[in-house]
Formats: C-alpha cells, structure tokens, sequence
C-alpha cells in the first residue's frame, strides 16, 4: 500500500526535510537536527505538521458518550478534553481530543494509525439505523470520517502565542489551554485550538487542505524574528516524552488499563461509558503494573522494548526512551511492579546486553517554566 501524503508534502520537500514513513503516512522526521528543532519550540517556537491525525464527527450526543470516557455533559462548547476510547476489557483503543462544536456535536481527534480503526469501532457502537435526526430537523450521519478533510498545524513554544496572535483576527489571549474558536489565521478560515503535545504553549489550527500550503509559509515567514523552525516527528517524540506524554502504541495498547497507564484522571467512572466495568474490576482487584519515569545514571540512551531489571530479576520493559536535550540526561518510560515504582527506586536497564543504571522519577520529566 503507497504511503499517504499530507498537504504539506511540497513545502517538507522544498526545506530539504528527511522524510519517513509513519501510520502509513509520508512525513519529516527533522530538517535540520532534532537537537535544533527541540530547543526552538522550548525557547522560541516550531511548527509541525500535524495532518496525518485523523479526525472523526460524532453528531449523536448519547453515542459520544457511550464511547467515550470523559463525562461529555461537563464540556462546554468551545472546549476540548483528552479523553479514551475503551474496549470492553478496559483496555485503551485510542487517546483522543474531544471537541465540543456549536452545532452539539462531539469532534475527535485520533491517531494517524488508527483513523480508520476507530471509525469502524465507534460507528458499529451506533444505533440502528446510522442516520439519526439533527438539531432543527432533518437527517444526518450519526458518525463520520473527516481526517481526510482537515490539515493540521501545530505552532507550539514559548512565542506561539504572540506569533499566532498577529496573524489572527481572533483575541487568543482569551482563550484558556484546552478550549478553542473558529476565526482566521492569516486570512484562512480555521479552527484555532490552544492545545499541544509537546509541553509548551501553543496552537493547533485546523484549516482547509487547499490552504495548509499557504498557512505554512506564512507562519514560517512571520516567525522568522520570533526564531521559528519547522519541527519534524523526532523532536515531536523528545518533546513529549520529557513532558511525560503517552505515545499510543509504545506506552499503552489494547491491552493496556487507562490506571496502568497513569491516566486516572482521564475516566469519569459514574458514566456508563464502555470498558467502565473491566476498568472497576481492575482498580478493585489491584494493579500488577504502572507506569513510571526512568532516569538514567550513565549516558546509555533507553529505547522501546528494552528490559528492566532489579538485580538478575527482569522486572518491567521500557515503553518509550530518548536523550533529553532539555534537562541533559537521558530518560525512559517503563511499566513497573507498583512496590517497585517509588520515586528513588534504583533499578537497571539492560541496554543491548549491558545492565545501565536507572533511578525512578516523577512524572512528567519537564514542566515549562510559568510566568512570572
């Protein structure tokens, strides 16, 4: 099967960037070095391109609910919540941006991987017939896939906002972290939401296919005093592990239970959402596993798969790991026994058949600095 190409595929080619394939898509790994391109969007800004998520809209608010595991009634128009799409035995299909829209339906955003995936799941959890009645009378689709309708730009970094901010026709510095508004960016019509996956502040802004291309070299343009660099998928990864974000596929699966996984506070358990019961049982019965934070002692980079071990004993497995070009060490998630997930815990790392020392640490590895 080709890989997919986003509408931005031209201006990543003209930068020179190093592209790969990922989910099935066609995107830049960095252009220049992922150290470069980290550091922009912690002290100045990046621009990624965010247009292989895909993007589902549910207009049938009871089915929104049933799939999801946030209590949707608490989210305002205008707002978004991180939430889960569970499977019956609780463990996570997908973590997903929930998006309330003024006509009271429900947008999700999903991973690129999964786009199709989650299509299938949450349209088979819909009501006989799929087309159900909308606000003000006649029909519409009670679940649709739209991924392939929208780009995605993220401009993210401590100047996102006052760059963002010049280019739009709306008052951005209203607008608080997780909600969001449709207006203009450089004359597009787009939805401009303040949300990110890297750690910083910033936007994502959702825009029509045909004007992603034009968007971008605008930012790139206007940016270029504030220190902008476009960003590929390596510094997105260090930047989100530093900030103790969870990458669907290393840190939680199928099989993974949102507790495992630290994301507690991502499930309202008085809703009778799907997985509710499984996940009950779990939290009742006790984990055998959690997620925890890995420093490392020597200068041995952790990666995805490698063991973690306590003394010859083989205790838990790294889920995702990198340099942190941030705090200057190098650090891991990993799955561990609870007794032995305790802040200060030394455990070792079997990197390639040599045991490389490890200390647990809280999540998240790095918080941005807040204004003074």
């Amino acid at each position: 099967m080709t890989a997919q190409r986003t509408p931005l595929y031209d201006e990543h080619v003209r930068l020179g960037a190093q592209m790969t394939n990922f989910s099935g898509w066609v995107m830049p790994l960095q252009y220049s070095s992922i150290r470069e391109e980290h550091r922009a969007v912690r002290e100045a800004v990046g621009l990624f391109d965010l247009s292989h998520m895909g993007e589902l809209s549910v207009t049938d608010e009871h089915l929104a609910q049933r799939v999801v595991s946030r209590d949707l009634a608490k989210l305002r128009t205008g707002h978004a919540q991180y939430a889960m799409l569970c499977n019956e035995r609780g463990g996570i299909i997908d973590d997903v941006l929930v998006y309330s829209m003024a006509d009271g339906s429900h947008f999700l955003v999903v991973n690129a991987g999964n786009q199709d995936s989650d299509f299938d799941w949450v349209r088979s959890r819909a009501p006989s017939p799929l087309v159900g009645e909308g606000r003000g009378g006649g029909s519409r689709e009670l679940v649709l896939n739209v991924g392939r309708d929208w780009a995605l730009l993220g401009v993210q970094g401590p100047h996102a906002v006052a760059l963002v901010q010049r280019l739009s026709d709306q008052d951005l510095s209203a607008l608080r972290y997780y909600a969001f508004v449709e207006g203009k960016v450089a004359g597009v019509a787009a939805i401009i939401s303040r949300t990110g996956y890297t750690g910083e502040d910033g936007f994502e802004i959702f825009c029509a296919n045909r004007d992603a291309p034009g968007l971008w070299r605008t930012l790139l343009e206007e940016g270029d005093g504030d220190g902008i660099r476009p960003a590929g998928l390596g510094a997105r990864d260090t930047l989100r592990l530093e900030a103790g974000l969870r990458l669907y596929g290393n840190d939680m699966d199928a099989d993974t239970n949102p507790l495992e996984a630290g994301l507690d506070w991502t499930l309202s358990l008085d809703n009778d959402f799907i997985g509710r019961d499984a996940i009950l049982r779990a939290r009742e019965q006790g984990l055998t596993r959690v997620l925890a934070g890995l420093r490392m002692l020597d200068r041995s980079i952790p990666r995805h798969g490698y063991p973690v071990v306590n003394g010859a004993e083989r205790v838990g497995v790294v889920t995702s790991g990198n340099v942190s070009f941030t705090l200057g060490y190098n650090i891991a998630m990993a799955y561990l026994p609870p007794a032995l997930a305790t802040v200060g815990a030394r455990l070792g790392v079997d990197v390639r058949g040599t045991v490389a020392p490890a200390e647990v640490v809280a999540l998240p590895f790095y918080k941005r600095p807040r204004p003074q």
